[in-house]
């Protein structure tokens, strides 16, 4: 039984730390703006209106964790999301929200930092 109770903590484990990965709003800033294509670092400054060094320490994190991918463009890279699946759950939490986005913003236990 100590097997298959491992198997679901280490599943359970590897869920939490995808989700730690869309947890941060630039991170979702990011992929929200590579949902429609691949976008070079200066492409994404410009859509998201962050700065060019969070843009930059967050792609880092994305590409590490497998998120997005990274292709050579001339003399850019362009990033793009890693998976098609990746733009379904994005879509899928926004029509999930449109039915518990009133329970989400009254929750005071996942307050942004």
């Amino acid at each position: 039984m100590q097997i298959v109770d491992d198997r679901k903590s280490a599943t359970i484990e590897r869920r939490a730390k995808l989700f730690r990965g869309f947890a941060d709003p630039s991170r979702l800033a990011i992929l929200g703006a590579l949902c429609n294509e691949p976008l070079a670092v200066h492409e994404i400054v410009e859509r998201t209106e962050l700065s060019q060094p969070n843009v930059s320490n967050h792609l880092r994190c994305l590409l590490d964790c497998g998120l997005v991918a990274s292709d050579r463009d001339g003399r850019f890279i362009r990033y793009r999301i890693s998976s098609p699946r990746i733009t379904v759950l994005l879509s899928d939490v926004d029509a999930l929200l449109d039915v518990v986005a009133e329970g989400v913003e009254a929750c005071d236990n996942y307050r942004g930092a």
